[in-house]
């Protein structure tokens, strides 16, 4: 079903941007150039911070840099590869917009010979015995990894863990007595003030650089490339950051770390504009996890609320209203919401007495906690504020707008079989498919009205309700089965696609 509008629960992110604006910074030894995976045109130009004339002390950067800089380390990754058998590149028509490199890229003259890919980022070493935090798209594949110390020291490395919803990683090494870099509370970073971006950009050594905190609480939609339910709150930057960064560490004037690089917005690939970094509480809470279960233990409050990028137009067609705070669009059924009271049109103001006015800073108050933790949830109803104790939980509950556009992209309307209806098929019970129109049904499938569905993934489904809440469950994709009434005795299976 094609949507006007974009929705988010807590813990995703919101909705994407231009795609081509954004790109991860991993950097290939194979053709020294970036690793992207996003088009090369944007719509965003060159941008330069220039400091204005200061009566000011002069800033201290050495301080911040000598600190920092032996606790970032640079990361070597090898990825082997099966190549696809591809026609000489003598002939190939592209060769002239991509260059030799393109055939060496593509298995050159056609083979299914293991290929080596090798590429490389940046980590931030977080404890004295070799735990280092990372992104994800940095490791993601790679079958070995060598790590190299600011004084050139070399270890294998070995995944902990990653999360892709927020783009991080943890990899362990076997060392002791190592520097580390403390954790600052990003909540304490404001626009405007000076920042030091520490990684390997382009396979050089340790490369620093300042700048500014351009803006907090960005959401972008990059994270969506690798999850379906993408977290995103990052800290935006005019320090120069370029393909190797990403992993990388992005520090205050007193060294301590407020995010880990993971984005650029640039028209090449290379730096040209902003840079993002997840924020250091977030990263905090995240590694913490993977460290100590393998994986991130996503909290939800369980509401819904409109993309921050949506426009005023859109908006309006989703009924949000305007006021202070997040316009709660939805609660979901057996939330954390849901049970302290919270409800549809309600304006969330302040997490734990601290002030929200986006759904992206609301998204990142959550994400630092874990599914039990208790947090105050202070919301406007009808102009009288309120205050309600919530206990998180591990899922975000269902929402029944949600269960109706899940159905709805079908192209169908659906009825509960009757107990005698089923008892003349030989079932316990299921659902039949009425007026059938364009959707996915039709388009995916040959199916025809009258099939009754009697399982979703081979889950049991007698009623409308079920069949709702068993296509939500399904994520992209589903298979159903059922029977026809002139054929009884025959299951029929039906395999759905894109749904949303």
């Amino acid at each position: 079903m094609n949507q006007k509008q974009t929705f988010v629960s807590l813990a995703l992110a919101a909705a994407t941007l231009v795609a081509g604006a954004y790109g991860y910074t991993r950097y290939s030894e194979n053709k020294k150039e970036y690793i992207t995976n996003s088009p090369s045109s944007s719509i965003f130009s060159s941008a330069k911070y220039t400091e204005g004339v200061s009566s000011g002390p002069e800033v201290d950067f050495e301080k911040a840099a000598s600190k920092a800089v032996p606790t970032v380390v640079h990361i070597k990754t090898l990825t082997k590869t099966k190549q696809a058998n591809m026609p000489d590149m003598q002939d190939n028509p592209f060769k002239d917009f991509f260059g030799d490199g393109f055939g060496d890229l593509f298995g050159g003259r056609g083979n299914m010979q293991p290929q080596i890919q090798r590429a490389s980022g940046s980590g931030v070493i977080i404890s004295a015995d070799g735990y280092i935090v990372t992104n994800n798209h940095v490791v993601d594949g790679a079958d070995q990894f060598t790590v190299t110390l600011s004084n050139n020291k070399t270890y294998k490395g070995k995944l902990i863990g990653k999360d892709p919803s927020s783009d991080l990683a943890v990899v362990k090494i076997d060392a002791n007595n190592l520097s580390f870099m403390n954790f600052a509370n990003s909540d304490d970073v404001h626009p405007g003030q000076w920042v030091l971006a520490i990684g390997y950009p382009l396979n050089l050594d340790a490369t620093v650089t300042s700048g500014i905190v351009s803006a907090k609480s960005r959401s972008l939609g990059i994270n969506s490339r690798q999850s379906k339910t993408p977290l995103e709150a990052f800290i935006q930057t005019d320090a120069a950051i370029n393909p190797g960064n990403s992993g990388g560490a992005l520090v205050n004037l007193d060294g301590d770390l407020i995010g880990i690089n993971s984005a650029i917005a640039s028209p090449t690939g290379s730096y040209a504009g902003y840079g993002y970094a997840i924020p250091s509480n977030m990263v905090k809470k995240i590694a913490a996890d993977i460290i100590k279960y393998g994986s991130a233990k996503r909290a939800y409050l369980g509401v819904m609320f409109g993309n921050d990028q949506m426009s005023d137009e859109d908006r309006k067609k989703a009924n949000i209203k305007d006021g202070d705070g997040v316009y709660v669009m939805d609660v979901a059924e057996n939330s954390a919401a849901a049970e302290a009271g919270i409800k549809k049109g309600d304006f969330i103001t302040k997490i734990n007495g601290s002030p929200v006015t986006t759904g992206t800073e609301l998204i990142e108050k959550v994400a630092t906690m874990r599914p039990g933790d208790k947090m105050n949830v202070s919301y406007q109803r009808d102009g009288v504020e309120k205050n309600a104790e919530v206990t998180l939980k591990g899922e975000s509950g269902t929402y029944a707008s949600m269960k109706q556009q899940a159905v709805e992209q079908l192209g169908a309307s659906f009825q509960d079989l009757n107990k005698q209806q089923a008892s003349q098929l030989g079932i316990s019970g299921g659902v039949q498919v009425k007026d059938l129109q364009d959707g996915i049904l039709s388009q995916q499938t040959r199916i025809k009205e009258g099939f009754v569905i009697t399982k979703v993934n081979n889950q049991k489904v007698n009623t409308v309700d079920q069949l709702k809440q068993a296509i939500e469950n399904s994520g992209s994709s589903a298979v159903i089965s059922g029977i026809y009434p002139e054929h009884p005795g025959r299951e029929y299976q039906y395999a759905l696609n894109d749904l949303q």
